[in-house]
């Protein structure tokens, strides 16, 4: 097995989050959308409910790190709205809806990944 870099593991892991997303009916509008202030992973739309979605992935080889719980504190989660308004701020479009989720992916290296996703964490 190649080893991967930090780096291509967060952009493999950030393919698989996309992946799901779509998975669930959702229309990818965005990846690594950045500005001055930082950057969003994944921005979503879900046509069904008119909801906008802000997708922070972490991706993890192993357990080290904590529980995806615990990946994005109360800090990360303030600078994630705060991103999100200003993205909304730059649109034309109006949507009923704002959520910010979380996908978990974990890399091992004997099994396939495992995603886990926490919807409306901010």
């Amino acid at each position: 097995m190649t080893m991967l870099t930090r780096a291509e593991i967060g952009a493999l892991g950030e393919r698989l989050a996309t992946d799901h997303l779509i998975g669930l009916g959702l229309r990818i509008l965005a990846r690594n959308w950045r500005c001055r202030y930082g950057e969003l992973d994944v921005i979503a739309a879900d046509p069904t409910t008119g909801t906008v979605v802000f997708v922070e992935v972490k991706t993890r080889t192993g357990d080290g790190f904590g529980g995806l719980a615990q990946a994005v504190t109360a800090q990360k989660a303030r600078r994630l709205r705060r991103l999100a308004a200003i993205w909304l701020a730059g649109q034309e479009r109006r949507w009923a809806a704002v959520r910010i989720d979380v996908i978990g992916v974990r890399i091992g290296r004997r099994r396939t990944p495992e995603i886990s996703h926490l919807q409306g964490v901010g």
